[in-house]
Formats: structure tokens, C-alpha cells, sequence
């Protein structure tokens, strides 16, 4: 369902490598991709990377973060649940400990905005009823 632990890391460095690699394995392109502007290196990056792709592209507007809340419900989650309380001695250490988190978050925790399903099963059930394109 997503890029693997690691990799989401990379997309700074190879300026879309990460958002081909989810764009194969889910077997398209997105329609488009919404986010803040970001900082400038990774904004002209992504930017690129939809012109190039035909993926359209949908900015919040600036300090209106509830334009995106499934973002933001995330990056909350993870700073109070694992940022908040680790002290990370190294960056493999925390590497290792986002990764974990992220895959509990995202394969086994049932979430209520899903019905009670995990992202992953909400992602399945909902790839199951796409129309298949010819």
C-alpha cells in the first residue's frame, strides 16, 4: 500500500524517485497530490514530478492546516504517541522506531474514521471496488 520504510525518507534526494515507486505499485498516477507548500526544495520537486506525471497539483492555503486533516491527525499521532516520548540516540535508532510505529499506525490499529478498519484493509476494501480501467 505505501513506500517502504525508508524510502518516504529518499523523496528529498531523488525529487519524485518515492512517488513513482507508490505510483507503480498501486498501478497509476494519482489524479493529483494536495499538501502545504513545503519547504522550497521539495516543493519545486514534487511540482516537477506531477507536471511530468499529469498529476494535478492541490495546495492548502497557508496557516490553514485543517484543509488537510488527515495529515495532520498523522503528524499529531505520531509526536504525541512516539516524538514526544523517545529520546533517539542515533538516526538508525530512529529510523527503525518511525518505521515500527508507522507500520503499527498504518496495518493494525483500527481507526474510527475508517469504521474501525486499519488504513490498510480501508485501502483494500477500497481498491477491490474500483472500476477497472481498459
Amino acid at each position: 500500500m505505501s513506500a517502504s520504510c525508508g524510502e518516504a525518507d529518499r523523496v528529498l534526494n531523488d525529487g519524485g524517485g518515492v512517488l513513482d515507486k507508490i505510483a507503480a505499485d498501486r498501478g497509476r498516477h494519482p489524479s493529483f497530490i494536495r499538501s502545504d507548500n513545503g519547504p522550497e526544495l521539495t516543493a519545486h520537486a514534487r511540482k516537477d514530478w506531477c507536471r511530468f506525471n499529469s498529476a494535478g497539483t492541490a495546495y492548502i492555503d497557508p496557516g490553514a492546516p485543517w484543509q488537510n486533516p488527515w495529515v495532520e491527525s498523522y503528524g499529531s499521532r505520531m509526536r504525541d504517541e512516539l516524538l514526544a516520548l523517545e529520546v533517539f540516540d542515533t538516526l538508525l535508532q530512529a529510523q527503525v522506531l518511525v518505521c515500527d510505529w508507522r507500520d503499527e499506525y498504518n496495518q493494525y490499529r483500527p481507526h474510527s474514521a475508517l469504521g474501525m478498519l486499519t488504513p490498510h484493509q480501508h485501502h483494500d476494501r477500497w481498491q477491490t471496488n474500483q472500476p477497472q480501467l481498459s
